[in-house]
């Protein structure tokens, strides 16, 4: 049976026209996706926004050590299910689940391992962008834009390199 099988194999190959080829997927090759030089966007860790809603954040005191309380802008209240949900954060190729509470706007306590994961500090920015939402799963891309200023760009007077009085772009 297996003899009378690879004949029967090798004769529909005799009958294929020379001019086609049968590819045992051994020649494909995976497309190299060409660097764009920049680890952070070669990584995941940025994007462009794709026209879903999204709300922007820096981090304050509250929100990181030792407090690690995050809230959401309330303009965020009409995208998300009024009974909260099982949330998921993206940030790069890691995830991070939790749970959104909408009665506060807050995430759950698994936000600390987040904001430690990401080493997260006051100044920090984080872009939220909603990329799905049910009643069911709440789930957020997270871009973060590290606060820290080059040294370098500081005015020399220090002015504007407080909290009290920051620098304003």
């Amino acid at each position: 049976m297996e003899q009378e099988l690879q004949l029967s194999v090798e004769t529909a190959m005799e009958s294929i026209p020379s001019s086609v080829h049968v590819s045992n997927h051994d020649d494909i090759s995976t497309p190299e996706i060409e660097s764009t030089g920049i680890e952070e966007i070669d990584n995941g860790e940025y994007w462009p926004l794709s026209g879903k809603p999204y709300v922007d954040i820096i981090l304050t005191k509250t929100t990181v050590k030792p407090h690690y309380g995050m809230y959401l802008p309330r303009k965020m209240n009409k995208e998300l299910p009024a009974a909260g949900a099982p949330a998921v954060l993206t940030c790069g190729r890691k995830k991070w689940d939790m749970f959104y509470y909408s009665n506060n706007n807050k995430f759950s306590a698994e936000w600390k391992k987040f904001v430690d994961d990401n080493d997260l500090k006051v100044g920090d920015a984080l872009v939220f962008e909603l990329s799905e939402c049910s009643t069911n799963k709440i789930h957020f891309k997270v871009q973060i834009l590290r606060g820290d200023f080059p040294s370098e760009l500081l005015p020399e007077d220090e002015e504007g390199a407080t909290d009290a009085n920051p620098i304003e772009l």
